[in-house]
């Protein structure tokens, strides 16, 4: 199965995290308090990350969650946008190096 992934750059990410919620109909599967927040739908894979001055509200990257995907990729398109391309269980252990006392799995 694949979702597309959509990363997105937030000023706040505690009072983002209820309007996402209603725009997609589900809770996240994972809050980082401050920091960052992923949703898993059965369409989109979609994560904000708090981030400073003029890269709020914009996108970060796009890409795949591909449970079929051999290695975890990141490849820059024509336009400039970073495509990643990773499965669940890739994108678990970029989360928990990021922030190590997370105990998430996909």
């Amino acid at each position: 199965m694949r979702r597309i992934h959509i990363a997105i750059g937030v000023a706040d990410v505690a009072a983002s995290v209820p309007e996402y919620t209603r725009w997609l109909g589900e809770a996240p599967v994972l809050v980082v308090p401050g920091e960052h927040a992923l949703w898993r739908t059965a369409s989109i894979n979609l994560s904000i990350r708090r981030v400073s001055g003029r890269e709020a509200g914009q996108l970060r990257h796009l890409g795949w969650e591909d449970a079929a995907c051999q290695t975890f990729t990141v490849e820059t398109d024509v336009k400039g946008i970073a495509r990643e391309q990773f499965t669940p269980e890739q994108q678990a252990e970029e989360i928990r190096a990021l922030w190590p006392d997370v105990d998430y799995l996909a």
